[in-house]
């Protein structure tokens, strides 16, 4: 049985981590991780959460499968992991992690291949390589980074010290903070907000940030005009422009919000 599985509620589909209670990274997670982002990403889901069963998101790498290991055998495992995370970040529709318990090492930079991270207050974040002689492993330390700025980044990475839910909205890198009993109402909404949105100019979005953080602002500039003009042409922004106008003409201050189809 796998320990990750793919889950849909109409339009909002869940990565859900099952290996409770710690969710460890151990060699079978980049291959099931994998396959559930492959069910995802082949069906019409409209915003992806990742979400964790029973009571911590995930304690990171399982390094009792590590001893004794060739070092090729280390460097294939976290070329798996890593192309899991991007995999996630290739998607082209919003991403949520919601996040209780620990998110450490690992099960951290996960958190960070997401869109919005919603977490409890009580969340505990830590990037817990250092503690080995290690760095980041899938890119979170660079991904920290373009969150919450270089200096900040380089404190969690050096020092490894952990840090609360509450903290983590505080420096950036967490979208919202909440009391443990009402991660799952904040998250269901974000993510049945952002499943009724304008979908391709979601996709749009996460493009251009995904240029913006590789080429600054210059390469975004060079990127915005293709991916507006494209929108252009999209359902959801043939509509919604119809429907302004129209509420305009009629003396509305404020028009009604557009029912987007995600086309």
């Amino acid at each position: 049985m796998t320990t990750i599985r793919f889950e849909r509620e109409g339009a909002v589909g869940y990565i859900v981590l099952a290996a409770a209670p710690f969710n460890r990274v151990d060699r079978d997670f980049p291959v099931n991780l994998a396959a559930a982002i492959r069910a995802a990403s082949e069906s019409d889901i409209r915003v992806l959460v990742v979400r964790p069963e029973g009571p911590n998101f995930s304690l990171g790498g399982d390094v009792r499968q590590w001893p004794g290991k060739d070092i090729n055998w280390f460097r294939t495992f976290v070329a798996e992991v890593h192309a899991a995370y991007r995999a996630i970040e290739a998607l082209r529709i919003p991403t949520i992690a919601s996040v209780r318990g620990i998110a450490m090492g690992g099960g951290f930079e996960l958190v960070l291949a997401c869109d919005f991270v919603v977490a409890s207050e009580q969340a505990q974040f830590q990037c817990v390589e250092v503690i080995a002689g290690q760095l980041p492993l899938a890119g979170g330390i660079q991904r920290l980074a373009d969150a919450i700025g270089r200096t900040r980044a380089v404190k969690l990475a050096m020092l490894g010290e952990p840090i609360s839910g509450t903290a983590g909205a505080e420096m950036g890198f967490v979208t919202m903070a909440v009391p443990d009993d009402q991660l799952e109402q904040a998250t269901t909404e974000l993510a049945e907000r952002l499943g009724s949105g304008p979908t391709l100019a979601y996709a749009a979005i996460r493009a251009l940030m995904k240029i913006w953080s590789s080429g600054g602002t210059p390469a975004a500039d060079a990127a915005m005009m293709d991916l507006t003009t494209e929108l252009f042409r999209s359902q959801d922004t043939t509509n919604a422009f119809a429907q302004v106008a129209e509420a305009l003409e009629a003396g509305e201050e404020i028009p009604p919000k557009p029912l987007f189809v995600g086309s």
